[in-house]
């Protein structure tokens, strides 16, 4: 019998966590659907991943349109057959504070932060259920658990949508049972190549890390990847935070 290559589906895939998350996929062996709007990032990341010996598609999309995440769930199981693991790593920041901020601000950080969640979990558990189960790891934020902080790009907006991140991931456990391992994880500062504000004041933010530095995307990778890979498995409905142990928050 020929062996079968898993398939992971990861959102927000173009660069930084996203893009490490990926790459450390392929090599552990997936094949990969990859979801974006940044199309020439998509595509360099996409080319590395091949270049890793995965077969890759991409698709540019706005994560919180529900109609495009069923077009995409539809033409991955289509092409690729199976889907094991889900990565819902799109987000975006929400600098903006609660007398300042405006409704559809407010709205479009939930859509992309949550909402997108809630769209390719409904759309592609169903394929993982088909095929007797599957992983599913969705990227919240230490500001789920502290609230949006004085290191951190983002204030009440963006903490509350990460923090349903968490309620979700809970509830969802129970509903999958043994068939979907689902969890979280709560990165604290990580340094990418899109963070350049996190870069300056690396000296003042690494006072209050217990591990004397900032965290790095692969930092975040491997423990993804553990998550898809491992076995056997007894974590589901769980929070994994990736600070260094982010005291000063």
């Amino acid at each position: 019998m020929p062996n079968v290559r898993k398939v992971a589906v990861v959102t927000g895939a173009a660069r930084g966590i996203g893009r490490a998350c990926a790459l450390d996929l392929a090599r552990a062996g997936y094949d990969l659907a990859l979801v974006d709007l940044l199309e020439p990032e998509l595509a360099r990341t996409s080319d590395e991943a091949r270049a890793l010996g995965s077969e890759v598609k991409f698709y540019i999309a706005d994560v919180s349109s529900y109609a495009r995440t069923q077009e995409i769930a539809k033409d991955v199981a289509a092409h690729f057959g199976r889907v094991d693991f889900l990565l819902n790593n799109a987000g975006r920041s929400a600098p903006t504070g609660i007398l300042e901020i405006s409704e559809e601000e407010f709205d479009r950080a939930i859509a992309i932060n949550l909402k997108s969640c809630f769209n390719y979990i409904q759309n592609f558990a169903p394929i993982m259920l088909e095929q007797g189960g599957g992983r599913i790891v969705s990227m919240s934020s230490l500001n789920a658990l502290s609230g949006g902080v004085t290191a951190a790009v983002s204030k009440f907006a963006y903490a509350a949508a990460k923090a349903g991140i968490l309620g979700m991931t809970r509830s969802l456990a129970k509903e999958f049972g043994s068939k979907i391992h689902i969890n979280a994880i709560c990165p604290g500062v990580i340094k990418t190549e899109i963070d350049t504000n996190v870069t300056e004041r690396e000296p003042e933010v690494i006072k209050g890390i217990a591990l004397s530095r900032l965290g790095c995307a692969d930092d975040v990778a491997k423990l993804v990847t553990f998550l898809a890979t491992s076995e056997p498995c007894f974590m589901t409905g769980q929070t994994f935070t990736v600070d260094g142990f982010q005291f000063n928050v």
